[in-house]
């Protein structure tokens, strides 16, 4: 995420396109306090929704788990997989505690 001052936009509106381009969620700020969001626009906005788009995009970046995901989007685990998986994102479902189970057993 990058952070761009109002003033430097009015001096250089390039600095946000190129943040635009490289699908970079930027925040704008008027002397240093936060009065917007810019994020890049592509087919998934329309087919599945701002809240969506951005939930899977920060999924795909790692920054949200799969649990996390379904709980912002308040579905079921079932459903947030399969939004994922029809969007080509590949998924891991697993328990922790059954594969510390099948750990121990090699011990």
């Amino acid at each position: 995420m990058q952070t761009i001052g109002i003033k430097e936009l009015q001096i250089n509106p390039a600095i946000l396109t190129r943040s635009l381009e490289a699908s970079e969620y930027t925040i704008i700020t008027k002397r240093s306090n936060p009065i917007g969001m810019a994020i890049s626009f592509d087919d998934a906005i329309i087919t599945h929704g701002l809240k969506t788009a951005l939930m899977v995009d920060a999924y795909k970046k790692g920054y949200l788990s799969l649990g996390q995901f379904a709980k912002s989007l308040e579905i079921e685990h079932q459903k947030a997989m399969k939004i994922l998986s029809m969007m080509g994102i590949d998924i891991v479902d697993y328990d922790f505690e059954d594969d510390m189970k099948f750990m121990d057993s090699f011990l």
